[in-house]
């Protein structure tokens, strides 16, 4: 009998069961009702109301069951087409089937808010794709053309739906997409929507990234205009360089221009007019005119230093070294060298890592010095190997302490010609971070972070 109801439809298995699992109880009832002594009335009366009960409970049981699983397979159907809308109105808690009417009701809302959320996100995917002044393209395994947004067709010069599907080969992009092709790089090349006459130079910021849609690998092609960004840039530049030389020249030419206009004035004088120390008077003013050309020759000096920076000539070198050389440099205080620091090797121009130590020793123990009024300070310098911070891969770290009043304000650190030492040049800071970009690392300073008072310079370097 199992292996029957096994082999029929979930609903005439119930029904099957459950005549057979009532027809012994009828037989046994008809059986005695007619073994005993009743009238023949009663005898078919009671055993047409036992069978009809009995066939009555078999068709209400297939019913009972055929129509939740007619409902459930509704609601799952509606799920499956994407519509969330239908609920079961016989969702109860005191009831087995209806726990899971309830769960399928809860799934439903659960998959209406997610839709309704997903699609939010790529309504506002869509506006924020077709607004943004970077052209975006996605290709598809076979380097086809699945998605463009406005400014990728402007950069084309043709309209969307004349683009999709088209090769990478055929819109001039094949090289950004080739296997050995850099993920990010600088293009310096002209496009149809943006021809050579546009603007000089035209040069663009590209990015590659890959991912997978529908187990299948595609490509996201980014393209930036960097043309008029670096060309904001190097007009800020030049404003800056103007006003600061502006500002120097300036404060160099007008003692001069005045002094000049006196000592013309007294030369010009008579004789009978003139005092009798007025060759004194003409000295001083020559001297001061002397002196103003060479700060002003100093400053240019200084400018053209920062401007002519040398390319690193990298070779191995041991950090331990470079930092016990230019602490050894330092005379006018005794610089305390961390003993037992990690051997580390770096790739490195050894001249400019340690001229960029020697600049700040050298304002470590300015700092030092004038905290404590002239006397001697402390000046401390140490290294160790790093693996967070500004870099993500493991790098080498060279700290220097001082004892100085510390940074009220990081502000203008590295702000050319900015110092607050009475002959400072103001480029010292500016040119060793120079020299720590161009080797790949970083320079920062801040107060120490040890809680005592001073200030802690932090040069970074990646490891060779």
């Amino acid at each position: 009998m199992l292996t029957l109801s096994r082999k029929l439809p979930h609903d005439r298995a119930i029904q099957l069961l459950t005549f057979f699992g009532g027809l012994p109880g009828v037989l046994v009832c008809i059986v005695l009702l007619w073994a005993g002594d009743w009238t023949p009335k009663v005898q078919w009366t009671f055993s047409t109301l036992a069978v009809g009960v009995w066939l009555g409970c078999v068709v209400a049981v297939r019913e009972r069951v055929i129509y939740p699983m007619q409902t459930l397979t509704n609601l799952l159907a509606a799920l499956r087409e994407g519509d969330y809308s239908l609920r079961s109105r016989r969702a109860r808690r005191d009831d087995a089937l209806g726990e899971v009417m309830r769960e399928i009701n809860f799934l439903g809302e659960t998959l209406l808010v997610q839709r309704r959320e997903a699609t939010e996100a790529a309504a506002l995917l869509r506006a924020v794709m077709t607004e943004i002044d970077v052209a975006v393209f996605t290709f598809d395994n076979a380097n086809h053309l699945r998605l463009v947004n406005r400014a990728g067709a402007q950069l084309l010069a043709q309209p969307e739906a004349a683009l999709l599907g088209r090769a990478a080969a055929d819109l001039g992009l094949a090289d950004c997409l080739a296997e050995n092709a850099p993920d990010r790089g600088v293009l310096a090349r002209t496009f149809p929507g943006r021809p050579a006459g546009a603007g000089s130079d035209p040069r663009w910021g590209m990015r590659r990234t890959r991912f997978r849609e529908n187990g299948r690998p595609h490509q996201l092609l980014v393209i930036a205009d960097l043309s008029r960004a670096l060309r904001e840039e190097e007009r800020a530049a030049w404003q800056r360089l103007v006003r600061v030389l502006g500002h120097e020249i300036n404060n160099s030419l007008a003692p001069i221009q005045s002094i000049a206009g006196s000592l013309l004035a007294l030369v010009r004088r008579p004789a009978a007019a003139r005092a009798d120390d007025w060759r004194e008077d003409v000295e001083g003013g020559l001297a001061v005119i002397a002196a103003r050309a060479e700060a002003l020759g100093r400053f240019l000096s200084a400018y053209a230093k920062l401007a002519r920076l040398p390319a690193p000539q990298r070779r191995p070198a041991e950090v331990g070294a470079l930092v016990r050389h230019a602490a050894a440099l330092e005379t006018r205080l005794a610089v305390r060298c961390q003993p037992d620091g990690p051997r580390i090797e770096v790739n490195v121009d050894a001249d400019q890592i340690e001229q960029v130590l020697i600049n700040l020793l050298h304002n470590a123990v300015d700092a030092a010095s004038a905290e404590s009024g002239g006397a001697a300070g402390e000046v401390s310098i140490g290294w160790n190997l790093e693996s967070n911070g500004a870099f993500s891969p493991p790098h080498a770290a060279i700290f220097i302490d001082d004892t100085g009043s510390g940074l009220a304000s990081s502000a203008n650190l590295f702000v050319p010609f900015f110092t607050t030492k009475p002959h400072g040049s103001g480029i010292g800071l500016v040119l060793s971070r120079q020299i720590a970009e161009a080797h790949g690392g970083t320079l920062s300073l801040a107060n120490r972070p040890d809680g005592r008072r001073g200030c802690r310079a932090t040069l970074r370097l990646p490891l060779g």
